[in-house]
């Protein structure tokens, strides 16, 4: 299926340069000259190797179509996190590559999609939203009302994300496991 480059996401694996790619990162950039176009971190899928491209939004890629199964976290070492298929209850590993930064945002028992190719196993889709606990905020400034800020805070997995100022330690929030942002308050 043909997307536009602005369209991919992480986890989303297309096909570029007569190889199969994961789509790691994805940085948006809208110059002031010139078109919009996606700065994408990606990994082969058979060796690992990491390319930097950039698609235009303009740009056509082929997105590859994959087998979607539903399934469940189970435990992660140093370089594959296991999962359990949903409907064969057989155990599934992901190199742990292949998640990129999301693979911080896992949960025991969480239920997410498991994306393969031609019986391989490529990318996990985790869910778009995480509850997660903030165990350490900054304390918040007084005067600091009169324009949105934000700070910084740690969630329970050791991510910083960047929160509004009612957000304190031991507070629980929603974040994007995607991009890492907080979402709201859960």
């Amino acid at each position: 299926m043909k997307i536009n480059g602005n369209a991919i996401r992480p986890g989303n694996v297309i096909e570029h340069k007569q190889r199969l790619w994961v789509a790691v990162k994805i940085n948006a950039v809208k110059p002031g000259k010139g078109g919009a176009f996606a700065q994408v971190e990606l990994r082969d899928i058979r060796d690992g190797t990491k390319l930097n491209e950039r698609f235009r939004a303009t740009e056509t890629v082929e997105r590859v179509s994959l087998e979607q199964r539903q399934s469940q976290y189970l435990f992660a070492d140093d370089d594959f996190i296991t999962f359990m298929d949903g409907e064969t209850y057989e155990q599934v590993m992901v190199a742990a590559a292949n998640l990129g930064d999301q693979k911080a945002y896992l949960q025991d028992g969480m239920q997410v999609i498991i994306e393969s190719y031609e019986g391989e196993p490529l990318s996990v889709q985790l869910p778009d939203t995480v509850e997660m606990e903030v165990v350490e905020a900054d304390a918040v400034i007084k005067g600091q009302t009169a324009s949105s800020s934000y700070k910084p805070a740690v969630l329970e997995n050791g991510e910083r994300v960047m929160v509004p100022p009612h957000v304190e330690a031991g507070s629980r929030i929603v974040v994007k496991p995607a991009d890492g942002t907080y979402v709201s308050k859960a």
